[in-house]
């Protein structure tokens, strides 16, 4: 049986060779129609991430990112039709003792407002294999002295996507992604079922920005991440152990076709 982890590795991987052959397939765009910047690119992005659950202390580590997307379908840009995207991401800390794999898949309509900006938004799935903590000497806790275990989530994610580009022949871009989380759907840890019920989620956002540089045949970029987790105090969330704040600052580099 193929591990859950290497299961979503696949699918990833699947969505970008799908986007990939989807894009090699189309016929060649009219020239007064083809796009003047790349079309997909696949990415390696190396830095470090925070995270922070509740009351415990903050850890940081560092952490790599396998990234891809590409176009399957280019609109026609006088008939002001979005390009449909579809990519995916898997985030891989070292260390998982208190840092979280991450691995998430998406689709969506980017819309060419001018030759430098677009907007759309992502229709994406993410799954989240949540660490487990060693509770000890943690004042006014109904938990101490054990394992707190909490179960992996996977999340349906609509962020807003924003992406402006300047400078000679729009080389240079920003983008910037904005979501609100909606109310997980858990799974059993890899520990085993937890003893306590699913937390309610309060309320929760993810904000990412990207600056960076398209060349003939690759790109650099510098990618920043905070996301935070507010779970509703209750059986399910003691101590608030569940509430998690997540931070990241990569940069990177790779190809673009």
């Amino acid at each position: 049986m193929i591990e859950p982890g290497k299961t979503w590795i696949l699918i990833v991987c699947f969505l970008l060779l799908a986007a990939f052959s989807a894009y090699a397939q189309q016929p060649a765009p009219t020239p007064e129609l083809a796009p003047e910047e790349p079309a997909g690119s696949i990415g390696i992005d190396v830095g470090v991430i925070t995270d922070r659950f509740g009351p415990l202390p903050s850890a940081t580590t560092a952490v790599g990112i396998v990234s891809g997307q590409g176009a399957v379908y280019q609109g026609n840009r006088k008939a002001q039709s979005p390009d449909i995207v579809v990519g995916g991401e898997v985030i891989l800390p070292v260390g998982t003792a208190q840092h979280a794999d991450e691995f998430a898949g998406f689709v969506g309509p980017m819309f060419h407002f001018t030759e430098q900006f677009t907007v759309g938004f992502h229709a994406q799935v993410r799954k989240l294999d949540l660490p487990n903590s060693t509770i000890e000497n943690l004042p006014n806790s109904v938990i101490n002295n054990q394992t707190f275990i909490r179960n992996n989530m996977l999340l349906l994610e609509l962020p807003l996507v924003l992406n402006y580009k300047f400078l000679t022949d729009r080389k240079a871009f920003v983008e910037a992604q904005i979501a609100p989380e909606f109310s997980p759907h858990f799974t059993n840890s890899s520990a085993g079922p937890s003893p306590f019920p699913h937390p309610g989620l309060d309320h929760g956002y993810s904000l990412r920005g990207i600056a960076g540089y398209n060349f003939e045949k690759f790109h650099v970029r510098a990618t920043y991440e905070n996301r935070y987790f507010k779970f509703s105090p209750g059986l399910g969330n003691p101590s608030f152990l569940y509430n998690w704040k997540t931070t990241f600052a990569t940069v990177g580099m790779g190809v673009t076709f």
